[in-house]
């Protein structure tokens, strides 16, 4: 039957209204089903586990003073042992026996008449070596032209060879530099005798800029070469690292009742670069409070400190009423030697009958210990710029300096402390820093033919900053040296010979009173111990600056600002090393150098320029269009004087408004 579109609509509709109920009622039948399925699946109980919970440690209340010692390793009953006869068996590190089953666990085990005894068991340290070399090579060696003078300024380059000298100069005041760095444990031994051999035969007679300073031991602080009770210099009262722009950067117009009035106005710095080397070692990898040394101990603590620098300016008559910075430039060496070994109240008990360990754990390394770290950064930069400048009625900012490198490490290695440390063999402990600071600032500010102002203007062409500061801190009294027992002479021998033996002599030491299980470490070979840092600023900062006047109108009222120097550079080292907590037994002697070299290089030769800067920039400046000066006129005439458009050179980032 055709039924029409109304009724056809309605039918549809009705058979999808019979469908989707249909739907309904299937998917409720359906999570009937589910739910009575799922209902008839068993789940067993979750199940319950007891944690038990001790907190045998009470909190006491606050004691001030109070020094802070580790507690003993513990020895602790397994259980008790019955109808045995008492009985000390030793087993060897590693190895465990129980007496009742026969058995061997990984364990130390020491048996006694009605407990078996637990030892704790120790880790032998292993030999760590560091290398960290950092390196930054920058050229910043520009050529600008600022401002509508119409000229070209081309003098020669400034070369390297001033910063050569220096070096050449500088490296006869650092004798540690002909020793090559060591890469295996006997060249580790052939540096630091070396080293001990070309200190020692140092002498103490030296120029003035010169300060050599060798003991035994060293302590106190020392500023370019004299000793110093109080405060040592800070950086910071001579050096900030905060941006200064800021205020160069606020605006240049002004309205005023006269109109738009625009700050005219030259500032150039060419100089203002800091190169900073930091790093900080600490080396704490192991120590004992008794050290024993078959051999002989050699300890070297050296600090080299060098500052060479050459700071010849030739600067304009032309702006002889300038206001100079007066700044010159400053110099630092300062270096600190000091020790902490006040370890006698520490390891000190009052108990007037203290017990003594009756049991102890060796642990062995076969052959050498090495604990070596060899830090080197080195900054090498030349920023000599060359530039002509002249005022256009706006306000000009040039600054083709401001270079910032920075170098740091900060490294520290924590290992494993020990009751006793026996050494086999010898002791070579040695903790070296090396400075070095280079800089060649050697600026010529002239003055084209025709160049005056009227304006307020400054210059500084110096104030820079050289700064060396170095610090080693030693852990373990200089006078903590003492000739060799013979109990510990004979626990060395026997160590030496495989046995885990210890002798009662040693035992009974007062400075292992109240320590449960002794912990002892025996190195068959050397201990070698090379701490080294070197730094190295080099900075080529000689800039040449030609003054002139704008091609159209002049500007002489313009306000000129002139920067060439304002230089920082500075190294900044630290070593603290960690030799022992207490004493130390030697075998076959001591030997112990402490040094300090503290120099100054202040360079006049060679004479760079060595005569009037206003002729040197003459020489060097030429017009861009030869026509527009004249066959015969080779002297610059300011523009103001003539009718020539001249053009408007800039060649770096400046700001004009």
């Amino acid at each position: 039957m055709q039924m029409d579109r109304v009724t056809e609509a309605i039918a549809h509709f009705i058979g999808l209204f019979g469908i989707t109920i249909e739907e309904a009622r299937l998917r409720e039948a359906y999570r009937e089903f589910e739910a009575r399925k799922t209902a008839e699946t068993s789940i067993p109980d979750l199940p319950q586990e007891h944690v038990p919970f001790e907190a045998p440690y009470q909190l006491l209340g606050y004691e001030p003073g109070l020094a802070y010692q580790a507690p003993p390793q513990p020895i602790i009953p397994i259980y008790p042992a019955q109808n045995l006869a008492f009985n000390r068996l030793e087993v060897p590190l590693g190895g465990r026996y129980d007496p009742l089953s026969g058995e061997s666990s990984l364990t130390n085990v020491i048996y006694g008449g009605s407990h078996r005894i637990l030892l704790p068991e120790i880790e032998p340290v292993g030999s760590v070596a560091s290398y960290l070399f950092q390196e930054i090579t920058l050229s910043d060696d520009d050529y600008f032209g600022v401002g509508g003078h119409g000229l070209v300024f081309s003098p020669d380059a400034v070369g390297d060879s001033q910063l050569a000298a220096l070096a050449e100069d500088a490296a006869e005041l650092m004798p540690l530099d002909e020793l090559e760095m060591p890469g295996t444990a006997e060249e580790v031994v052939a540096f630091v005798k070396s080293a001990a051999d070309i200190l020692n035969a140092l002498p103490e007679d030296q120029p003035d800029n010169v300060t050599v300073v060798k003991s035994e031991q060293i302590v106190g602080s020392f500023v370019n070469g004299a000793r110093i009770e109080g405060d040592i210099p800070r950086f910071e009262d001579h050096h900030s690292f905060e941006d200064e722009s800021e205020e160069e950067s606020q605006g240049n117009v002004q309205l005023t009742e006269h109109g738009v009035e625009i700050d005219v106005s030259v500032t150039v710095d060419t100089g203002s670069n800091t190169l900073v080397n930091n790093a900080i070692l600490k080396n704490y990898w192991t120590g004992a409070p008794v050290t024993a040394v078959m051999g002989e101990h050699v300890e070297i603590n050296a600090i080299i400190q060098v500052n060479a620098w050459c700071d010849g300016d030739y600067v304009s008559s032309a702006v002889g009423d300038w206001i100079r910075q007066s700044d010159p430039t400053q110099s630092f060496n300062i270096a600190t030697f000091e020790r902490f070994g006040d370890f006698g109240e520490q390891n000190s008990t009052l108990d007037p009958e203290p017990d003594f360990p009756e049991h102890w754990v060796v642990t062995r390394i076969e052959g050498d210990l090495m604990i070596m770290n060899w830090l080197q950064q080195l900054t090498l930069m030349t920023d000599n710029d060359i530039g002509i400048l002249s005022s256009s009625g706006v306000t000009s900012r040039i600054y083709s300096g401001e270079n910032n490198a920075y170098n740091d490490i900060s490294l520290e290695q924590i290992g494993f402390g020990y009751d006793l440390i026996i050494i086999g063999g010898n002791v070579y402990d040695a903790s070296i820093i090396q400075q070095l600071n280079i800089l060649n600032d050697n600026d010529l500010v002239g003055a084209v033919n025709g160049f005056e102002t009227t304006g307020e203007g400054s210059l500084s062409t110096a104030g820079n900053l050289l700064w060396n500061q170095a610090y080693i801190y030693n852990v373990g009294d200089a006078d903590r040296f003492e000739a060799m027992p013979e109990a510990y002479r004979q626990t060395a021998e026997k160590l030496a010979a495989g046995e885990d033996y210890i002798n009662s002599g040693v035992l009974s030491d007062s400075a292992f009173a109240g320590i449960g299980a002794l912990r002892v470490l025996y190195i068959s070979g050397d201990l070698l111990n090379l701490q080294y840092i070197k730094q190295t600023n080099i900075l080529g900062d000689s800039d040449q600056l030609a003054l002139a006047m704008d091609a159209t109108k002049g500007y002489p009222g313009a306000d000129w600002s002139v920067t060439t120097g304002s230089n920082t550079l500075a190294n900044n080292a630290a070593i603290m090393d960690l030799d022992a907590l207490g004493k130390t037994y030697v075998g076959e002697g001591h030997y112990s150098t402490e040094v300090l070299i503290q120099a100054d290089i202040i360079s006049t030769e060679p004479d760079i320029w060595g005569q009037n800067p206003d002729a040197l920039v003459n020489e060097a400046v030429a017009f861009l269009d030869d026509d527009m000066a004249g066959a015969d006129s080779p002297d610059y005439v300011p523009a103001h004087q003539g009718e020539v458009d001249y053009l408007h050179s800039d060649g770096v980032n400046t700001m004009l408004g």
